[in-house]
């Protein structure tokens, strides 16, 4: 079975949870299937890995017509596939006009919806509509539809009310246990800035709307004196968003001291030395289908925070692996807390909970790496996909 898998992202060019799983699916994957590659970007060196730029006439269009762009050049070359595999809604339009083209199943996994992600008109204007519309359209038509979590699930059927829920399988993102390990490399945690010896807690993502990274600053002037707040943050989604963050870690830097902002994609040695020394990790997000951060910091052996929406639960075991902070949240789409002072509280209450109490939250740390190791182990995830493509070819 010839397998097209169509993503935005692919290594080395991966800002995101959604470009990690395409990487580690696909190399579980190739162990029984011939799997092909087809990214947006510049090329790559992998076999079987194919590359696909803007058209010239399209480079300073709207994203979302700049991205159509890149999804023609990737329907036309499907052509010989058996089943095609896309991932976000970068890449669904190529999948939905792969299915008509060539006549061939298409499977979407969801990492996101662009439903609820509404402060992407921040980012995309008039595109989000556009960038709305290739995912329902690809979406209605798929012959299955991959949740990430079955909290991704229930919103996908909640967005999409048209679309028969037998269509809809979970299978959870994974980590991979070999790459991710606790390390005891404090050198080069001091190299980074970070102080092994004091207590931390540790935020990894993207800048962007969905990952609750303004409520977590305001909650960081709040936590003890002697706690660092290591924030891996960048890839921001437009200038206002960063303009903010910039300005709220200004404000803490004035408070407190060991307020470190790493804001360059770090190596994975190096990513997986600041988890492993974390106190806790932190995942204040406000929309998250899974959020595979979770799952690198629980493999490392550091507990964690986090909120208690969307797929995370899934995740995260309250008092057992970590903290879930509660939050309701408006149902507009955007996630936003319907009381955000209450939220910050509660977040910076769970957070100082677990620093106060460093036994306790090593437990939970090596509770988390067990529950990584029994539950999401991408050899699992790779088996489950699996029995979605043959359930749609046969």
């Amino acid at each position: 079975m010839r397998v097209d898998v169509i993503s935005r992202e692919y290594p080395p060019e991966v800002y995101g949870g959604a470009g990690v799983h395409v990487a580690e699916l696909v190399r579980a994957l190739r162990d029984s299937l011939d799997v092909r590659v087809r990214c947006f970007g510049m090329p790559r060196d992998e076999e079987n890995v194919f590359n696909y730029l803007v058209p010239g006439q399209l480079s300073e269009a709207n994203p979302a017509l700049a991205t159509l762009g890149v999804d023609l050049q990737i329907a036309q070359d499907v052509a010989g596939a058996d089943l095609v595999h896309s991932h976000t809604w970068y890449a669904n339009g190529a999948g939905h006009l792969a299915k008509l083209l060539h006549d061939i199943p298409h499977i979407v996994t969801a990492h996101s919806l662009e439903p609820l992600r509404p402060w992407k008109a921040e980012q995309l204007g008039g595109g989000y509509r556009v960038s709305s519309w290739i995912e329902q359209t690809a979406f209605e038509a798929a012959d299955a539809v991959i949740a990430v979590s079955h909290g991704m699930r229930r919103d996908i059927l909640r967005s999409y009310p048209t679309l028969d829920e037998n269509t809809v399988a979970v299978v959870h993102n994974g980590i991979d246990l070999e790459r991710w390990v606790p390390s005891d490399d404090a050198d080069l945690v001091r190299s980074l800035g970070v102080d092994p010896d004091r207590p931390s807690v540790v935020f990894v993502g993207r800048i962007t709307r969905q990952k609750g990274l303004p409520y977590l600053l305001r909650a960081a002037a709040l936590l003890p004196p002697d706690v660092q707040v290591v924030l891996c943050a960048g890839a921001p989604d437009t200038q206002e968003i960063l303009a903010e963050v910039h300005s709220g870690v200004a404000a803490l830097q004035l408070q407190r001291s060991g307020v470190i902002w790493l804001d360059r994609l770090l190596s994975q040695p190096e990513l997986g030395a600041v988890l492993s020394h974390a106190t806790t990790f932190v995942c204040p997000s406000v929309y998250e289908p899974l959020g595979i951060v979770n799952l690198e910091a629980m493999a490392c052996g550091a507990p964690v925070v986090a909120t208690a929406t969307g797929g995370i639960p899934e995740v995260v075991d309250d008092g057992v692996t970590g903290r879930l902070v509660p939050i309701e949240q408006l149902d507009d789409g955007s996630g936003t807390p319907l009381d955000p002072e209450r939220f910050v509280a509660d977040l910076a209450v769970a957070l100082t909970e677990v620093v106060s109490n460093p036994d306790e939250a090593r437990r939970m740390g090596r509770a988390g790496r067990a529950k990584a190791q029994a539950e999401f182990g991408w050899d699992r995830i790779a088996v489950r996909t699996r029995e979605i493509y043959d359930s749609v070819l046969n």
